[in-house]
């Protein structure tokens, strides 16, 4: 299965009307996992690179409700970037995937709904430690 199978774009309904726009995202319909921790990233500029991590347990959807940002995304064999410009778009990052978000225009809100609590303990925060879970080996 390839990087983009595993990290789908997921558009969500945009269901406004003259009165505005309106998204609904539900958990295990709009998005494949219940909801269980929903967290922002915001004021943050195009130098600052947030993530730089995977999850053991932790599933994601990132979706810029506002602004633009870029994000990073890795199994340690393929790479891709994917650009959330639209309130209505998000993509999905399972675990064991490393996630890089960065380029955050001024007016970025990076809404993050995860399926877990937090647990420090899940999080692989060294580069060279993930290759060596995730595919065994030393080298990038």
């Amino acid at each position: 299965m390839s990087l983009r199978e595993k990290c789908p774009i997921i558009n969500f309904g945009d269901l406004g009307d003259e009165r505005g726009k309106l998204v609904v995202i539900e958990g295990a319909q709009a998005i494949p996992f219940e909801i269980k921790r929903v967290f922002y990233i915001y004021d943050s500029d195009k130098t600052v690179v947030r993530g730089q991590h995977a999850n053991r347990e932790s599933e994601f959807v990132l979706i810029n409700v506002a602004g633009k940002s870029k994000v990073r995304i890795t199994d340690g064999k393929e790479e891709i970037i994917v650009e959330l410009d639209k309130p209505m778009m998000g993509v999905y990052i399972p675990k064991m995937i490393w996630k890089d978000m960065y380029d955050f225009s001024p007016d970025s809100v990076l809404l993050v709904l995860a399926n877990t609590h937090y647990n420090d303990g899940e999080y692989i925060r060294d580069y060279d430690e993930y290759l060596k879970e995730v595919i065994g080996c030393n080298d990038k």
